[in-house]
């Protein structure tokens, strides 16, 4: 075992920062053990100095992050202050200065990867970060190396936790929306500002990823279509129950059937109860894989928090410091196919529609045919009314996106039809 020790910087020393430079400290034998020599938290970078950090020498504690990257002695950079900048600015010093990059940054990931990918390769370093994606589940490795071989065709998982412990408790509980949220808040799943999470801008960033390595191409944030899950009803929850299904938050990533495009897209969907997904509850995450040769797949567990997370990038450590033994790097950046990302019309998906409508004869027909005259097939029609009011409840067959669209919009002219009560898409055949 070599004995002259690998060093690393932490950039941040939150919830995940303090957790791994725990395991830095606990675990050190067993590191060394693992990869071949002996690795020290040699600088930790935070905001806030004065604040106390137990187990960590307060001679490592600068507010300095620049100077730290620079040193030129450090071997591997670990950043978990997330945001675009100052970490991009970060990120690129240090492959400048020599060191490799262990990253949990999802936002700049899915941003602006492509620099933070070919700042690596010009400067020979690894850039590992499969703690962006899904917590302490790996994911982004078996994607990037488990799979390299084979074709991959669809990635749909709960990316979550959050919204899917809203969900959970909205569907178990009957509890409304408000509700769920507040219970999710004070448990601590949910932020202060939980916009990221219920607007879905934190799944979408996944989504970027996750759709970039499966499909080898470059997808951007900007690339996928976002919906969150604020609109989501209790009345919604009890019309998929009846379905045999419930409700998730999905990031959808699907290769075309002609394969010369790519769609990514996060939304709000039923699926049915007997899709695997279906039992994932509470905070919990879970992705499920479809690939040609190795069939589906899926990967499940806690997808966030500290320790968690510290997992995932303690993982990531141990593999880019072999590779620093070795004098070798991994798997970089590939794009190679330079598939186009299509646009939400394009999807071809189901609808679930619930309608309020006047209760009198032709209403049904009406509906109908405003379906047919957008080229849209009914798969099922559910409709109960009293007093002068009705609701009518249209399931779908699959068709595109955009024509399901077109044909909302021709329902809501209809001089019988008094509102589109809710609509959302049914996934997971």
């Amino acid at each position: 075992m070599r004995t002259r020790p690998l060093k690393v910087a932490l950039l941040g020393c939150g919830v995940v920062g303090s957790e791994v430079a725990r395991i830095m400290t606990t675990h050190a034998d067993d590191l060394a053990a693992r990869i071949g020599a002996p690795v020290e938290l040699a600088g930790v970078a935070v905001r806030r100095p004065s604040k106390v950090r137990e187990g960590i020498d307060p001679a490592l504690i600068t507010t300095d992050a620049t100077a730290l990257v620079k040193r030129g002695d450090i071997d591997v950079v670990i950043e978990v202050i997330g945001g675009i900048e100052p970490a991009r600015a970060l990120i690129t010093s240090a492959f400048q200065h020599g060191a490799s990059v262990v990253s949990a940054n999802k936002a700049l990931l899915a941003e602006d990867g492509a620099t933070l990918y070919a700042a690596a390769e010009e400067h020979g370093k690894d850039l590992y970060f499969e703690a962006a994606v899904a917590g302490a589940i790996p994911l982004i490795r078996p994607l990037r190396e488990s799979l390299a071989g084979d074709k991959v065709n669809r990635v749909l998982g709960i990316v979550n936790g959050t919204t899917n412990f809203i969900l959970d408790k909205m569907d178990s509980s009957g509890a409304g929306y408000s509700e769920a949220l507040d219970e999710a808040t004070a448990l601590g799943y949910a932020e202060a500002d939980p916009t990221a999470d219920v607007e879905g801008f934190d799944a979408a960033a996944k989504a970027a990823i996750l759709a970039g390595i499966a499909f080898h191409t470059r997808v951007r944030l900007d690339d996928v279509y976002r919906e969150g899950l604020t609109e989501v009803t209790a009345a919604d929850i009890a019309s998929a129950r009846r379905m045999g299904c419930t409700v998730k938050l999905l990031a959808i990533c699907e290769r075309a059937a002609d394969g010369r495009s790519v769609t990514a897209r996060v939304h709000p969907a039923m699926i049915p109860l007997s899709h695997p997904l279906a039992s994932v509850r509470e905070a919990y995450n879970a992705v499920f894989v479809e690939a040609e040769a190795a069939g589906q797949l899926m990967f499940y567990g806690p997808g966030a928090g500290g320790s968690p997370t510290a997992s995932a990038v303690l993982g990531d450590l141990v593999a880019v410091c072999r590779n620093l033994l070795a004098e070798a790097t991994g798997p970089g950046e590939s794009a190679y196919t330079q598939l186009p990302v299509s646009p939400m019309g394009d999807v071809v998906t189901r609808y679930h529609i619930s309608l309020d409508v006047a209760d009198k004869p032709g209403v049904l027909a009406q509906v109908a045919t405003v379906f047919a005259e957008h080229g849209v097939s009914i798969d099922t029609v559910r409709q109960q009314g009293k007093d002068g009011e009705a609701s009518l409840v249209v399931v779908t067959h699959r068709a595109p996106d955009a024509a399901l669209s077109g044909t909302v919009e021709a329902l809501r002219k209809l001089d019988t039809v008094r509102g589109v009560a809710s609509i959302m898409r049914v996934e997971g055949e």
